[in-house]
């Protein structure tokens, strides 16, 4: 009986081992994913500001200013620019601290603090995004309404008909809503498929019990 109570102990003992191998490989493998996860998003947002940037050198998106030709309006317009540039290129620079952090982290603690911070902040950028959407929409329509020569008799017409005002602010509301669902669509695709994944590498680094 001694013997075999023995033989329990050691093997208790040793499938406790077991255990915590395979928690540790598990935690192993969803720091990798997760600090995969976390490049890719920082790669999206490089790429994002890249492409942004390129159509304004190279797609003549000045035209509006121009055709407008108010200074004050011009001067607005190149505030808000570098503004947005400024604050999403700040986004891109905590997308890679986070990454940083992630890569770097060896305590499951911290790895789950990281990954729930990093949520926050493309939330926040994905948010910010969408809200610069509608504010430039809604400030090029009222620059070109009111600034561009080429709209005057539309502002003559609408000025005399109250319906076609409506009708066109109805239009405008409409359009706004178009490219906010559209650009909604593309963040929740990507950034909301690799943040679901990163929240799934949390619960289940909320499993491991070392």
């Amino acid at each position: 009986m001694k013997e075999l109570d023995l033989l329990k102990k050691d093997w208790k003992k040793n499938s406790d081992s077991f255990v915590q191998i395979s928690e540790k490989e598990i935690y192993i493998m969803i720091h990798k994913k997760s600090s995969s996860i976390v490049k890719w998003i920082l790669i999206i947002s490089i790429l994002e500001i890249s492409l942004s940037t390129f159509s304004n050198l190279f797609l003549n998106t000045d035209e509006v200013t121009r055709k407008a030709n108010h200074p004050g309006i011009v001067t607005a317009l190149n505030i808000l620019t570098y503004f947005n540039y400024v604050v999403v290129l700040i986004f891109v620079v905590l997308f890679y601290k986070n990454y940083r952090t992630i890569s770097a982290t060896v305590s499951t603690k911290l790895l789950m603090s990281a990954i729930l911070r990093t949520r926050k902040t493309v939330q926040y950028y994905v948010w910010y995004n969408l809200g610069m959407i509608v504010i430039v929409s809604i400030f090029t329509f009222f620059i070109v309404f009111l600034y561009n020569p080429d709209m005057e008799f539309l502002r003559d017409k609408l000025a005399a008909d109250g319906k076609a005002m409506l009708a066109t602010i109805g239009i405008l509301f409409l359009m706004i809503a178009g490219f906010f669902g559209l650009f909604w669509c593309f963040y929740r695709l990507i950034y909301g498929t690799l943040l679901r994944r990163l929240y799934a590498n949390y619960k289940e680094l909320k499993k491991i019990d070392f």
